[in-house]
């Protein structure tokens, strides 16, 4: 049977421990006695083995305000409910649970911290025990009376919970020895009651004992003493076992945790965290951050398929640990997806569970921000097309008269940014006189454009007599926009959702919360106008980008503003949401045999020089085989030169050159600086198999004077943007006349290339009839399709 457990899909180790464990278990159980409050019985010697060491250090007597402090705990109590610990069956321990819950629990004791458990399931263990051994009694019993072929069906007795207790402790420990002793960390078992915290002596000795252990670097695994306490009220949630009040163990971690003046007590169960109604139900909302006096806006529904302890018992041990200065996560153990990960997740900050917290934000949290974003939105949609290009004209003319607090605002983040940023990212972070009348002017053709954005009818059918069918242009919904070191992207982005109708999250980086502050003021400002304020928000609290990726009941679009990395880290945590993007910019250039010498030298300074931290500047030079050692070539290197462009040679340009530049590391490479790549090619049909092996489907370039060569590379290079004899820094809303860009995006979905306003946009149909029914269309029914096209309405584009 276990073997089976360990064969459902578990990680190696659990696999590579499992005999040792088995043997272990069964002859440790046999052997080991019940340990009173005072002693313990060490697994193993204590380990030599060097730690890793974190900075961790704080007074304790105060918990933590917010989940980002939560890396500092030094002293942690997890607690694994009976619902963590058991398997499916409720008869036996989940093994691979368990393993990896004891793996995160080492993970965190070898970096310097102090852990300790508090374990159920020496009930379910001993359950599991009993019955094998009344199972083998029964049928030896049966084979010598009614001989081997004529063994009847055998009935299980109903068992007394203190007997199981007592029959699976000591095999309990024996499993958690096996498992730590897979990464050299002594643990040590100590068994309570609620009599011992009453009783002063026993209290001291047990306080004496955790903190011996702790200093000697051992895992205590505490338990309450189920084999003598007094007997539960009869229940059926173990299908005939009266369980030992297991609910006791919240109580019991919580004050263990308060006792031993923990920094955080980890409560393992098998719902998500708390939800402000039961979960389940049709409007349960998981909660992020509860407060104490938050019990009145939440339901409690029924307790875990095993234990006796229900969320509201959960709830209270927080509350009273909380009150003592522990911070508290209450968060799932069983899902498979997360469990192997959730302890080390919530010591590291990220959004997992309910966190509990003494200290109330200033503002809306992120999930309130999100709500908030939606209405707002739905509200902006309704309005007429006149309002909202009046929302941004009044945004475009805030942005020229406020200069003079915005460049304040901005100077402030360029000082404190000096010496911490690359001079790229410096760049972007900074503002000018120049640069937001730019913005001002892009804003205000972005509202020449909006005017029938929203409702723009794109197909009309008459279906039948008097059922005529619209498809319409709507917004997306709520989009979260997270941007680095570049505030300009902020009325940008603004005025492309006023314009399309979509609630906004927006989320930029710490090195620019000046800037971004005044310049979302002013965006709401100009929203006001028209009372939709709360349409857009800025996030403003310590949220993770991960964690906001998971937001994806209140988010439907994702578009990230920044380095590569930035964006591909958000692609893979983003979960059920799609994200609108690239996240390399890999441009390149050919240059043909039969390309102008005066416009070659032009084009690729442009291309790499005018702003070589941008997605869209060159980063690979394709140069025909023909045009090397000729006056073109050496005009072309003479000023790379001259503008102090660090060149790498590909491996067919190495070839060529007795003394060449460093050889590229790699051809797929966005250098972002001024660096280039220099390849050969025999033929413009290797320059777009070039392109398409190291390309990012960005932005690629022609430089020919053959016009047949040209269109051949325009239809058969496979990128967001194709050009002929132009710079790739063309590749931008602004200069295509979009007014402005959420980004640039190399998805094949949706939207491609600059994403000005339209790609803002999805649709939905309106169905517009007088008692129609299906049936009527059927064979035998009296009425016909006729799928007739209907003119649409011209658009206005003045």
């Amino acid at each position: 049977m276990l073997s089976q457990v360990y064969r459902s899909g578990f990680q190696p180790f659990h696999q590579r421990l499992l005999p040792w464990v088995q043997s272990t278990a069964l002859s440790r159980s046999r052997a080991a006695d019940r340990v009173q409050p005072s002693t313990i019985r060490h697994v193993r010697s204590w380990s030599n083995i060097p730690f890793i060491t974190v900075p961790l250090s704080r007074a304790h007597g105060k918990s933590f305000a917010h989940r980002s402090e939560l890396k500092h705990a030094k002293r942690i109590v997890v607690k694994l409910g009976s619902a963590v610990v058991t398997r499916g069956d409720e008869c036996g321990l989940a093994l691979g649970r368990l393993a990896s819950i004891v793996e995160q629990v080492s993970v965190l004791q070898n970096q310097g911290r102090e852990m300790m458990l508090v374990t159920s399931g020496a009930v379910a263990f001993g359950k599991q025990r009993l019955r094998h051994e009344i199972l083998l009694s029964q049928s030896v019993r049966q084979a010598l009376h009614s001989g081997q072929n004529q063994l009847k069906e055998m009935a299980i007795p109903v068992l007394e919970a203190r007997a199981c207790a007592a029959a699976g402790q000591s095999g309990l420990m024996a499993l958690y020895e096996a498992m730590f002793t897979q990464y050299s960390i002594c643990a040590a078992q100590i068994l309570v009651t609620n009599l011992d915290f009453h009783d002063e002596q026993k209290r001291r000795n047990l306080n004496g004992t955790l903190h011996e252990l702790l200093r000697m670097n051992i895992v205590p695994i505490v338990n309450t003493n189920d084999a003598v306490v007094p007997p539960a009220e009869p229940n059926s949630d173990l299908q005939g076992v009266n369980v030992i009040s297991v609910k006791d163990n919240d109580s019991l971690a919580a004050r263990l945790a308060v006792e031993m003046k923990t920094d955080l007590l980890i409560v393992l169960s098998d719902v998500e965290g708390l939800f402000d109604s039961p979960p389940g139900s049709d409007d349960a909302k998981l909660i992020d951050i509860f407060y104490p006096g938050d019990q009145q806006s939440v339901t409690f529904g029924t307790k875990s398929r095993v234990g006796m302890g229900g969320m509201e018992a959960k709830v209270k041990a927080a509350l009273w640990a909380l009150q003592g200065g522990t911070s508290v996560v209450i968060a799932n153990g069983t899902h498979p997806k997360v469990s192997g990960h959730v302890i080390t997740d919530i010591v590291e900050g990220k959004k997992v569970g309910t966190f509990f917290s003494e200290v109330k934000p200033a503002g809306p949290t992120v999930e309130q921000q999100g709500d908030m974003a939606r209405s707002g939105g739905r509200m902006l949609a309704t309005l007429e097309p006149e309002q909202r290009a009046e929302i941004i004209h009044h945004l475009a003319d805030l942005l020229t008269d406020q200069r003079d607090e915005i460049l304040l605002a901005n100077k402030k983040d360029m000082e404190e940014a000096e010496g911490r940023l690359a001079a790229p990212l410096l760049k972007r972070l900074s503002l000018s006189t120049s640069k937001l009348n730019s913005l001002a002017i892009g804003l205000r053709q972005i509202a020449a454009s909006s005017q029938d954005s929203v409702g723009r009818v794109l197909r009309r059918t008459r279906i039948a007599k008097n059922l005529e069918l619209e498809q319409v242009t709507v917004p997306i919904g709520v989009l979260l926009v997270i941007f680095e070191s570049r505030p300009d992207c902020l009325p940008q982005v603004a005025a492309l959702a006023i314009a399309s109708g979509n609630g906004l999250l927006l989320k930029g980086g710490k090195e620019a919360t000046h800037s971004n502050r005044i310049l979302h003021l002013l965006a709401q400002e100009a929203l006001s106008i028209h009372g939709v304020k709360e349409a857009i928000q800025l996030v403003n609290t310590r949220e993770e980008v991960e964690d906001l990726c998971r937001l994806d009941k209140m988010i439907d679009l994702i578009i990230p503003r920044g380095s590569s990395q930035l964006v591909r880290d958000i692609q893979k945590a983003a979960k059920g949401i799609p994200v609108m993007g690239h996240s390399e910019g890999i441009c390149h250039m050919y240059v043909d045999s039969e390309a102008s010498v005066d416009k070659v030298t032009r084009l690729v300074r442009d291309s790499k020089c005018e702003y070589p931290a941008a997605c869209n500047a060159l980063e690979t030079l394709l140069i025909h085989r023909d045009l090397l050692r000729t006056p073109l070539f050496d005009q072309i290197i003479d000023m790379l030169r001259v503008e102090q462009v660090k060149i790498h040679a590909g491996p067919k340009f190495a070839s060529y050159l007795t003394f060449s530049p460093s050889e590229v590391k790699s051809l797929r490479t966005e250098y972002g600086d001024l660096e280039l790549c220099i390849e050969v090619v025999d033929s413009v049909q290797e320059a777009i198999d070039h392109i398409h092996k190291y390309g990012s489907s960005h932005t690629d370039v022609i430089v020919t004077e053959n016009e047949k060569t040209a269109e051949f590379f325009l239809q058969h290079v496979d990128s967001a943007c194709v050009f002929w004899n132009a710079s790739t820094r063309f590749s931008d809303g602004y200069r295509f006349g979009l007014g402005a860009e959420v980004g640039i995006s190399t998805s094949r979905i949706h939207a491609r290339g600059p994403v000005g306003l339209e790609g803002l946009l999805t649709t939905k149909w309106l169905l517009r009839g007088q008692d129609h029914v299906v049936s009527d269309f059927s064979e035998h029914g009296s009425l016909k399709y006729l799928h007739e096209n209907l003119p649409v309405p011209q658009r206005n584009t003045n």
